[in-house]
């Protein structure tokens, strides 16, 4: 498929507007951590339960993974996961936010379908792979990005994949929010890993260049540079 003729509304001088240096200020206090005996226990399951023991694991990527993987892979492909959509469902106070202004991440939540690809990860020690992975995907107790597989459509026919879906009995979990809402919180909100906006724009330019243009992130990239247009200049 083509790339979209329009470019987003959303742009890099738009994130920069809003860029601010933030300092780590650590996990807050009382919040649990995922130990390493816990990271090796989801390393187990999933490895347990793969649909195809001694193949390379697939996994799907319908956000941060496309962009920013930190897993080495070799092989993409577009699919689709049926029942599950991208949203901005997933409060955080860190990373891309702070205690006196959270964020919003990114999720796969119920319902509706998400275009994406699928990562073959190399062949060679997967208990590895998985537990760098796991390690990026969440940090806390209870989880917020739950791993498990999913059946994928893809050009090829189904194919199961790993892939990361939200938690609602997380207590980060925010339901379905206004996008006016959303896009005030992304317009503003900033970590040590970057502000809402930038979160976005990488997103939806990298779901462009693979010809994929998901509908409400395009109305919300739109939505959050008009925020970030009425904001006084720094």
């Amino acid at each position: 498929m083509a790339r979209s003729k329009q470019p987003p509304r959303l742009t890099a001088e738009h994130v920069a507007r809003v860029h601010r240096v933030i300092e780590d200020a650590g996990p807050a206090p009382g919040v649990q951590q995922q130990t390493d005996a816990d990271y090796a226990q989801w390393v187990e399951l999933i490895l347990r339960d793969h649909p195809a023991p001694g193949l390379p694991i697939q996994l799907f990527a319908y956000g941060s993974l496309i962009w920013k993987p930190e897993i080495e892979h070799r092989v993409e492909r577009p699919a689709v996961a049926q029942g599950w959509h991208r949203a901005f469902c997933l409060r955080t106070h860190r990373f891309r936010g702070t205690p006196d202004q959270p964020g919003l991440m990114m999720a796969l939540d119920r319902g509706g379908q998400c275009r994406g690809v699928v990562l073959e990860l190399p062949h060679e020690d997967p208990a590895d792979q998985l537990d760098r992975l796991f390690r990026r995907e969440f940090t806390v107790k209870p989880i917020n990005s739950m791993p498990r597989w999913l059946t994928l459509q893809t050009p090829d026919g189904p194919l199961k994949a790993l892939g990361f879906v939200m938690s609602r009995a997380s207590p980060y979990y925010t339901g379905r929010l206004p996008p006016v809402e959303v896009a005030r919180t992304l317009a503003r909100a900033c970590g040590h890993w970057g502000s809402g906006a930038e979160y976005l724009l990488n997103t939806v330019t990298q779901l462009d260049a693979r010809g994929i243009r998901d509908a409400g992130l395009w109305r919300l990239q739109a939505l959050v540079a008009e925020e970030i247009d009425r904001m006084p200049a720094p």
